[in-house]
């Protein structure tokens, strides 16, 4: 028997209905800034666009873990990666199922440090650092939203709980 709360429960029904419980996509990402303030971002070799530096946050990995492991796989940067500047829920699309999407303060990067980034080609083609006020075009327009969220919480201070990149 097992025991939650005081009350006994069969283990088969707990596990089953632990199993039925929905699974969600999660990533996350790290807000890196060079010593000039400039975003840097990524471009994946296997998608279109600029992205944050990081990725999916595998089965029994926490996000700030996967984001650490992420950052030394990209960029083959042994970075700390800081404190949570947002979370966003996004809702399931026609291409993709519902995810939380994670991004952390990575913190300034002297030129030393961006010398030193080595991409893994088979995943990204270029990396670079863009002014906040002129993000590239190829970004997506929900990636442009949550990025510039974290700006403002790495200048405002705090986190932000996101929806669809719109505070709630």
């Amino acid at each position: 028997m097992l025991w939650l709360n005081g009350a006994s429960m069969d283990p088969q029904a707990y596990t089953s209905f632990l199993q039925s419980l929905p699974r969600k996509r999660m990533a996350a990402g790290a807000f890196f800034r060079d010593e000039a303030g400039r975003v840097l971002l990524v471009k994946p070799a296997y998608k279109p666009g600029w992205d944050l530096p990081g990725g999916v946050v595998e089965e029994n990995e926490a996000p700030k873990a996967a984001c650490r492991r992420e950052i030394r796989e990209e960029l083959d940067l042994a970075s700390a990666i800081g404190r949570l500047l947002v979370v966003d829920y996004n809702s399931a699309t026609e291409v993709k199922t519902e995810s939380l999407m994670f991004v952390f303060d990575g913190g300034v990067l002297s030129p030393e440090m961006l010398a030193q980034v080595r991409l893994p080609p088979e995943e990204l083609a270029d990396f670079r650092c863009f002014d906040p006020a002129e993000l590239p075009a190829a970004m997506t327009p929900t990636l442009r939203r949550r990025v510039g969220q974290a700006w403002q919480m790495l200048m405002n201070g705090g986190d932000v709980y996101l929806e669809d990149q719109e505070q709630v």
